[in-house]
């Protein structure tokens, strides 16, 4: 056996030396050789072969020093050295017969390997080269898929994004260093936990393996440890790993336990990937949703001190893991806020978990979840306590794989009250929201809850016959799609891009039509030779004014960039803003003041500075001057009011697109009127893009009212019996809600309404002139 394994590893070494490209096409798989040959070289040790251990090391270096190594080294050098130490380390303790030792550089060995693949892929992303990434990124690992987690592609994705052409390097970077560094980090955990459990349970070996393990994935994470808390802080984490290697391969379980406590106080509060502000409310809203359900399930369980149910007991312990796993990704967080707190909700999770395994009694796990719920409420911020279909979501497909659990173990009765659980939780969540923006995925949904269709039998209807396990689970995969579906769709409401571009062309044409206008109707009158040296310091304002809306613009968004952690409620805020600027822009009556009182006032600066005998001549073109800047800038300012919210729903470059569009419709109109001479019909032109910007009024506003929904500022009352395509949402941001279309109505009579009032002003006063005009030419008479 022992020259079948030596002829093996020559054969695979062979391979390598004659053919080395092979190794640079899966560095994957080359790893795992390597990963391999130490476990056989641990394996020998144990049976006492320490010859044979030390020959299987040698091997495992020799592949990676002849593949992995040239590139590791060209990027991460210092993870080549530490490579190359510890191989030399394993093979001292192959020699020396140290099994315990071994396994810790096995393990350790591995993760520098891991370490390696990220390096090599971060960097190749910093040079803006894909498909080295790409490569590369396969010599990773990968986060557990649960029912509380989902599988990480995240960097997958971002990368063959970059190669189909599509996103962007700097953010492809960010989304791929975010899934390796919460990948690892949770490696990290598992790898300590693995260790606890073997320390708990007296295996030497594979306290040592994971201990190795678990310093190897925190080197990955070393970069962001040292740039978070100092360099200070980083060396004494180090030590605090090596003294945790050290107590697992040669010390007690005790000693063991006293160097575990000393990483976990520094690895509190770290978290290598931040999460975002929609991942925290996500995570709040599992850890309050999940620590709830358990003593619904626990209750169901248990009688008189004695489990009724294991089933029920094993959902009540899943749902509190949920529970401390989401309130893991949160701690850090919380405990920049209340240290105190954020411990004491630690413990009683703990004590949850205790009770459950004791059999407490319903009323005293209740009324410590009801503890761990107030803490909370008092602890988090209210930013995270908002509605969020995703966290809504996680808790309903929790409660849909108990249906299936039961099912599968023929408790009918227990899978139909999951299924109604389930249910109610869509009932109370997401349901209005979906028959308000998607009413006929909702109504797929409850079709898929209850009886069904023809093509597929509802989940009701098949436990209530004890259908075989196979129907039921193609019914619960065709809920599942349709609530992923569903998910998908109410996070992506927004305005299609081609709309919001469309919008912030109009608006910017409009009001760089009425600028030109304006500046037109000031220069047309100054036409005499003298009056024409008039015209320079307007233009000289008008330009001015142009290169301050420029700096309004950076300035308004440099603001919304310090606000963006009120995420939707800062939408709903500028959006309102925005209404009112078009509200304003679109009031014909108003507008019959501007055009009459607004435009003599110019009209009248401008006599007043080129006719004023006692005025010099600087302080008379800096009037002049200042004149023009006012005249032009209030419609650039009423413009970037406006735009800020198309920022926030659809993002800079799409608004910039249709700003650009409306810019160059501007210089084409101020070209003819102030090059060309040529007059053109200014006032049909007003008329149409007055008409043009009540429609994007009208999409404002249904679009508003949705994002207030959102945000809990508005109630969501369906319009039963209608059903309005999503994609018209997305374009005319019209959705089947009472108060959306009430608003959107509302608006619209608002600004008609306005016209026909003034209108009938203006007749009501040329009624009272006609009299008066008679009156007065009888007096002549």
């Amino acid at each position: 056996m022992k020259q079948i394994r030596l002829i093996i590893g020559v054969l695979v070494m062979s391979a390598f030396l004659i053919f080395p490209a092979l190794a640079q096409e899966s560095p994957a798989a080359t790893a795992e050789d390597v990963r391999q040959l130490l476990f056989e070289a641990q394996s020998a040790l144990m049976g006492g072969d320490s010859v044979g251990a030390a020959q299987a090391v040698q091997d495992a270096e020799t592949i990676y020093t002849n593949t992995l190594r040239p590139p590791i080294a060209a990027v991460a050098p210092e993870i080549a050295e530490m490579l190359d130490a510890n191989f030399a380390s394993a093979l001292a303790a192959a020699e020396s017969g140290e099994a315990n030792s071994l396994a810790a550089l096995r393990g350790r060995i591995w993760a520098d390997l891991l370490g390696g693949g990220t390096a090599l892929t971060l960097n190749a992303l910093e040079n803006g080269d894909a498909g080295t990434a790409r490569h590369w990124l396969l010599l990773r690992e990968f986060r557990a898929s649960t029912r509380f987690s989902r599988p990480n592609a995240d960097a997958t994705l971002a990368i063959d994004g970059l190669l189909r052409g599509q996103g962007d390097v700097r953010a492809a970077l960010e989304s791929v260093e975010a899934d390796l560094f919460d990948t690892y980090q949770a490696q990290l955990n598992g790898a300590l936990s693995d260790a606890d459990q073997a320390n708990a349970r007296g295996y030497a070996m594979k306290r040592a393996e994971e201990a190795g393990l678990a310093a190897g994935y925190f080197e990955i994470l070393a970069g962001a440890y040292g740039e978070q808390r100092g360099d200070d802080a980083l060396s004494s984490a180090r030590a605090a790993f090596a003294a945790l290697i050290d107590a697992a391969t040669d010390s007690s379980k005790s000693a063991f336990e006293l160097a575990r406590a000393d990483v976990d106080a520094a690895l509190r509060g770290f978290r290598a990937a931040p999460l975002s502000d929609a991942e925290l409310a996500r995570r709040a809203g599992q850890l309050t949703r999940f620590i709830s359900l358990v003593p619904v399930e626990y209750e169901r369980g248990v009688r008189d001190g004695r489990i009724t149910s294991d089933l029920e007991i094993q959902e009540a312990n899943t749902f509190r893991d949920g529970a401390a796993a989401a309130f893991a990704d949160l701690q850090p967080m919380l405990d920049a806020i209340d240290a105190t707190t954020t411990t004491q909700v630690a413990e009683l999770l703990e004590t949850v978990k205790t009770q459950i395994a004791a059999v407490a009694t319903p009323e005293d796990l209740r009324t410590t979840v009801e503890t761990i719920s107030r803490t909370l409420d008092g602890l988090m911020p209210e930013a995270w306590k908002a509605a969020n279909s995703d966290s809504d979501m996680d808790v309903i497909l929790s409660v849909l794989q108990q249906v299936e659990n039961a099912a599968a173990q023929g408790q009918y009765a227990l899978a139909e009250s999951a299924r109604l659980e389930a249910y109610a939780l869509l009932e109370l969540g997401m349901e209005q929201k979906l028959l308000g923006y998607a009413p006929d995925l909702a109504l797929r949904i409850e079709s898929a809850f209850w009886a069904g269709d023809a093509r597929q039998a509802g989940l009701a209807t098949l436990l209530a016959t004890h259908a075989p396990m196979g129907e039921i689970r193609a019914s619960l995969g065709v809920l599942r799609a349709a609530l992923a579906e569903a998910q998908a769709a109410l996070s992506n409401i927004k305005s299609a891009p081609g709309a919001v571009a469309g919008n912030a062309a109009v608006i910017i044409f409009r009001e760089g039509l009425e600028a030109v206008l304006i500046l037109a109707s000031l220069l047309a009158s100054l036409r005499t030779a003298e009056e024409l040296r008039y015209r320079r310091p307007i233009i000289i304002g008008a330009g001015l004014a142009f290169l301050a809306t420029g700096l309004t613009w950076v300035a308004a968004n440099a603001l919304l960039t310090t606000l963006l952690p009120l995420g939707e409620r800062l939408e709903a805020i500028v959006s309102l803003i925005a209404i009112g600027v078009l509200l304003l822009i679109t009031n014909w009556f108003f507008h019959k003041v501007y055009w009459t009182g607004w435009m003599a006032n110019f009209h009248s600066q401008k006599r007043r500075l080129i006719g004023g005998t006692r005025m010099v001549a600087l302080s008379q073109m800096i009037g002049l001057v200042v004149l023009g800047f006012t005249s032009i800038y209030r419609e650039g300012f009423e413009s970037v009011l406006f735009l800020q919210s198309l920022v926030l729903e659809a993002g800079i470059f799409v608004v910039l697109r249709g700003v650009t569009l409306g810019l160059i419709g501007v210089a084409i109109v101020g070209f003819i009127t102030f090059k060309l001479q040529v007059r053109l019909p200014y006032k049909k032109m007003l008329v149409v893009t007055g008409v043009m910007i009540g429609a994007v009024l009208l999409i404002m506003v249904g679009h508003t009212v949705h994002v207030m929904q959102a945000v809990g500022w508005l109630p969501i009352t369906p319009i039963a019996g209608v059903d309005i395509p999503l994609w018209m949402g997305q374009w005319f941001g019209l959705f089947a809600t009472w108060q959306g279309v009430g608003l959107q109505i509302a608006s619209a009579v608002f600004v008609i309404g306005s016209y026909f009032w003034a209108e009938r002003i203006n007749i009501q006063k040329r009624r009272r002139e006609v009299p008066a005009n008679a009156a007065a030419s009888g007096a002549g008479d």
